[in-house]
């Protein structure tokens, strides 16, 4: 079976790429994306998401069995289609399977007799059946589980992170027969040097996929509201953290924002089924809420310091130290730290907001805000704000460009002193 296998990853971002070159190395592959600008990137042995080193996308661009594309008609004759688009949610927290349907669609046009196609983008249980099946049947005209066959492998990548890259990452896979199953399952173990775990169906992978984020997201959500109890209480939360960590069996999650694709989305899609058949997810949706707020309790902290320092708060000059969504990573889709911005923007305050990472002009493109790589010297700045602890800023001496002023440190990045408050 993996002898004459030709496999098409759809999607080529922070999951899809990694994932395209890995398979590139071994097998027949096409990376395809419908962005030609992203297409064109990493056609030049460039990736500006950090996953893939330029080194090593250089080196499987050289190997004659991979290519990278834009072209749909460039995956027509493979037999192993991965699908790894984003599925986000709305303004009012909705899931939106706009994208999975389109690549479902594409796929679909393209389906012969037995192949197969798995999906790694993260659904509630039953959408890649129910969804996505549906969608392969019509456009291909072919029966599922007779002429074509699905898996669900859900993804596990963690931006940023170099450590538990793609193949250290033990792989859930599934599949929607026994023999299917096992294929999808085969092709992973392949490649992926942390093993595999064969769940016992796509609705079980699906499911463990939603409940890993959603997990974490209600963890983190109780330590940001022991957070705002201690300040109250004028109790260090991280010292308290330290301090409880000493027990073998206390999980060490941190306060700060969640925001990315995957906790700060996750979560809606498992409560959006759960009230379909019937069910209010009250944890899962108060966790959501109260990591929601975070933003705006962070802003007016700020400004509770800068009052209780005497800082005339209009027409202040305050910096901001980060804007993508978590440390190391240049990704700031669905971003928290736009909430802390746009919460002080109602008190005429001048944002400076500094990180290396991010691409510049696609922020200014989203969101309408300028965003520089480098903290400028010529403000005097009256108070600032850790948000994002990119290893970049253990480099900056804050004392350069702030003085005798509030500095409020959200990730725990500093030492806490006089003027340095952590969350």
């Amino acid at each position: 079976m993996l002898e004459n296998i030709k496999i098409a990853v759809i999607g080529l971002g922070y999951v899809g790429l990694p994932l395209a070159v890995e398979f590139g190395k071994k097998y027949k592959t096409v990376g395809f994306d419908i962005e030609s600008s992203r297409v064109n990137e990493l056609n030049l042995g460039r990736d500006n998401t950090n996953e893939v080193l330029d080194i090593d996308l250089k080196k499987v661009l050289n190997n004659k069995f991979f290519s990278i594309s834009d072209d749909s008609e460039s995956i027509s004759d493979c037999n192993f289609y991965i699908i790894t688009v984003p599925t986000p949610v709305d303004i009012n927290n909705r899931p939106i399977f706009d994208p999975l349907i389109s690549a479902s669609k594409l796929v679909g046009r393209f389906l012969n007799q037995d192949d197969i196609v798995v999906y790694e983008s993260t659904v509630y249980p039953g959408a890649t059946e129910e969804i996505c099946v549906n969608i392969l049947e019509k456009f291909s005209n072919k029966i599922f589980n007779k002429d074509f066959f699905v898996g669900y492998s859900p993804e596990r990548i963690n931006p940023g992170d170099k450590v538990h890259s793609l193949t250290k990452i033990k792989k859930v896979t599934s599949g929607s027969n026994d023999a299917t199953a096992e294929k999808v399952d085969k092709l992973y173990k392949s490649i992926i040097t942390a093993g595999t775990f064969k769940a016992s169906s796509i609705k079980v992978a699906e499911a463990s996929k939603v409940i890993e984020n959603s997990q974490r997201d209600i963890n983190i959500a109780f330590v940001n509201e022991l957070a705002k109890i201690f300040k109250l209480l004028n109790i260090d939360t991280l010292e308290v953290l330290e301090a409880a960590g000493t027990k073998w069996n206390f999980l060490p999650f941190k306060p700060g924002l969640v925001g990315g694709h995957c906790i700060g989305v996750d979560p809606y899609y498992l409560a959006q089924k759960a009230q379909e058949v019937g069910y209010f997810p009250e944890i899962i949706l108060a966790g959501r809420k109260l990591n929601d707020s975070m933003g705006k309790y962070i802003a007016s902290e700020v400004i509770k310091l800068m009052i209780k320092n005497s800082i005339q708060i209009i027409k202040s000059e305050i910096l901001i130290l980060g804007f993508s969504f978590k440390e190391n990573c240049p990704d700031f889709r669905n971003t928290k730290v736009i909430d802390i911005i746009r919460e002080l923007k109602d008190y005429e305050i001048n944002l400076t907001v500094v990180d290396p990472l991010v691409d510049p002009d696609k922020v200014f493109k989203e969101y309408g805000l300028k965003v520089i790589s480098n903290v400028p010297k010529k403000i005097n700045f009256d108070a600032a704000i850790l948000a994002v602890s990119h290893n970049e800023f253990h480099q900056i001496n804050l004392t350069n460009f702030i003085k005798d002023k509030p500095i409020f440190d959200v990730k725990g990045f500093y030492k806490k002193s006089k003027l340095i408050n952590r969350l």
